[in-house]
């Protein structure tokens, strides 16, 4: 079973941070609260997370310091960032969010419907993602462990059911990426697009590796998280 999501929340206000676990309690995912850059590069290291929510108004390390760290590390940088702010600078400052490495940049004060709706799609990625890293890994195990006619049967089985799954996430992430590219072809979508169209390579790529005549053995290539 797979666990629940974590979602990094990271604003130096508390009342701010109040806000927006109200917004985003009803996903039942666990919120994690950071006051600063530095605390939430701190929670980065340990912690796996679907999607970070990053205030861009910060004193010290500000939101787009922070964004530049999370995007040099190697465990991090896939990580997709929805920048919040109270101050419209205009398109200049919107551009240097989604040149930060941001998937999305919402204005305060935002629509909470609109805001957990963006989150969520990002939740669900990545539990599927989980849940098909789980399966592989099985896999992995079984292709290892060698076979038995029976055991062969049931390893083909699983690789065709979690191929189905994938096709699944892949036909969903296709149908979203059109949806907003009908919506508005903005620097936002563009970045999304690439995001999702990363982590589904990745693991169609560790799916094919598994495939009879593929070459690729039990050998899975890691996805992307």
């Amino acid at each position: 079973m797979v666990q629940k999501a974590k979602i990094l929340l990271v604003d130096d206000r508390p009342e701010n941070l109040l806000a927006l676990e109200a917004i985003l309690s009803a996903l039942d995912q666990t919120l994690v609260r950071a006051s600063s850059g530095e605390e939430a590069l701190k929670a980065l290291l340990t912690d796996d997370f679907a999607v970070i929510l990053l205030d861009v108004q910060m004193p010290g390390m500000d939101g787009f310091e922070t964004a530049a760290h999370i995007k040099r590390r190697e465990r991090t940088r896939d990580i997709p960032i929805i920048f919040l702010t109270a101050i419209n600078h205009g398109p200049h400052h919107t551009f240097r969010g989604y040149a930060a490495g941001a998937v999305d940049y919402i204005s305060k004060p935002f629509d909470p419907w609109v805001l957990r709706a963006k989150v969520s799609v990002f939740v669900e990625l990545y539990t599927k993602n989980c849940r098909l890293r789980e399966q592989a890994a099985l896999l992995r195990l079984q292709l290892e462990g060698g076979g038995t006619a029976d055991g062969g049967k049931e390893t083909a089985g699983l690789l065709a059911e979690l191929s189905a799954r994938l096709a699944a996430v892949e036909e969903q992430a296709e149908a979203l990426t059109k949806q907003l590219g009908e919506e508005a072809a903005d620097p936002a979508v563009v970045a999304t697009a690439a995001h999702l169209e990363r982590k589904l390579t990745g693991l169609r790529r560790a799916l094919d590796a598994l495939e009879p005549g593929s070459g690729g053995g039990a050998q899975v290539m890691p996805a992307q998280h």
